[in-house]
């Protein structure tokens, strides 16, 4: 048997509505991205969202749109896909490394306020896994400080604190629907604000920074005419061929959700009686998406001293999952250790202790709408039947 760490599920719905796009011929951004934005705004109640190429292109147009620069300081998770802390380098501005809860693998809002000084002009706070960040700590440091908080929402589709949707806390929200996520376009991101002035900049800086989109200057009056560019932008559109697929997916949300938290419920339920992995937190004010499910390899207390021992148990769980054809994978990586930020902030791996463990013993499990009991009962039985060295 070979199960995938994730798998894409496309229906005869989707091939309908990609070909929409390519019958009528404008294949970039036009009528369909906007009706993504509609359907992304009702589905997490958002006054304004804009679609653009990637999460990653999300979380910098949100940062420079709020002049985020040169000498300014941004708190990040350091246990987050590296394009958290990117985004704050792209803009030569610095990433200002927090530790994580390793309860939650979210950031830790009781050692934020310690890294804010008159440098710091934002917070991002990443809702990992699917998991809303506690959200409401977070966002009273901010007001304190008078921060801007822009929410890493990358996993964050269907994911609520206290039933408000991820995304609607801060000044902004960043999602992603890579072919990893729950909901995908292949590539591609949206970004929800509820300041109408602020989305109206995000959309000429995703395009150029033009005042008009080429699809309103096409329909309107004098085509011909080009439009002004009141601002710096980028390009960082989404093209209608992907936004198609996003009105399709959207579609069926609901039932994207409601199966892979079926999946998640059964893995809680295997596992009940396996002690070393201690599985994805749960309280009554979040709702979890679970773009993955991730657990904590733990078959004792992890330390300082003992984190490359647990590590090492890990992998070999994981090489013998391997074997029987079972993917898995690190929940994500911890973004201090990679060269390139340790080598430039000279930072050691237990300087961010919580996030170095989690780096080196979560373990992601294979997670999927279209997964079989036949998949999931191979996945746990193999799972049960291992012993620990």
């Amino acid at each position: 048997m070979n199960i995938p760490i994730s798998k894409i599920n496309f229906t005869e719905e989707d091939y309908t509505y990609i070909r929409k796009p390519l019958d009528n011929g404008w294949i970039v951004q036009g009528k369909f991205v906007q009706e993504f934005e509609e359907k992304w705004s009702e589905f997490t109640s958002s006054e304004n969202s804009v679609a653009v190429s990637s999460c990653t292109t999300a979380l910098h147009l949100s940062l420079s749109a709020l002049n985020i620069g040169p000498g300014d300081e941004v708190i990040v998770p350091s246990f987050t896909w590296i394009a958290t802390a990117n985004a704050v380098e792209a803009l030569n501005a610095k990433p200002v490394f927090c530790d994580i809860d390793l309860t939650t693998y979210n950031i830790d809002p009781d050692k934020i306020e310690e890294l804010v000084n008159s440098n710091t002009k934002c917070i991002i706070p990443v809702h990992l896994f699917g998991l809303a960040a506690d959200i409401e700590k977070i966002i009273t440091i901010a007001e304190k400080y008078n921060l801007a908080v822009v929410e890493d929402a990358a996993c964050g589709f269907g994911s609520k604190y206290k039933g408000k949707h991820v995304g609607n806390f801060g000044i902004c929200g960043c999602f992603s629907f890579h072919p990893r996520k729950a909901l995908t376009t292949g590539e591609g991101g949206m970004i929800t604000t509820s300041s109408k002035s602020l989305s109206e900049k995000l959309r000429s800086m995703r395009d150029h920074g033009a005042a008009v989109s080429d699809l309103q200057r096409h329909l309107g009056s004098k085509p011909y005419l080009l439009s002004e560019f009141p601002y710096m932008g980028y390009n960082y559109r989404m093209t209608d061929i992907q936004a198609a697929l996003g009105c399709s997916q959207m579609n069926r949300k609901d039932e994207i959700l409601r199966i892979r938290k079926l999946w998640a419920e059964r893995y809680n339920e295997a596992f009940e009686e396996i002690d070393w992995l201690v599985k994805p937190f749960m309280h009554p004010d979040y709702i979890h998406g679970y773009q993955a499910y991730v657990c904590l390899f733990r078959p004792e207390e992890i330390t300082e001293n003992n984190v490359e021992k647990i590590h090492t148990m890990r992998n070999f769980f994981m090489e013998y999952l391997s074997n029987k054809g079972i993917s898995t994978r690190p929940g994500t990586h911890a973004v201090h250790i990679q060269k390139y930020y340790s080598g430039k902030y000279k930072i050691t791996p237990a300087d961010y202790l919580n996030s170095y463990i989690a780096d080196r013993c979560t373990i992601a499990f294979p997670l999927y709408t279209s997964m079989t009991e036949e998949e999931f009962g191979y996945i746990v039985s193999s799972i049960r039947s291992y012993e620990l060295p």
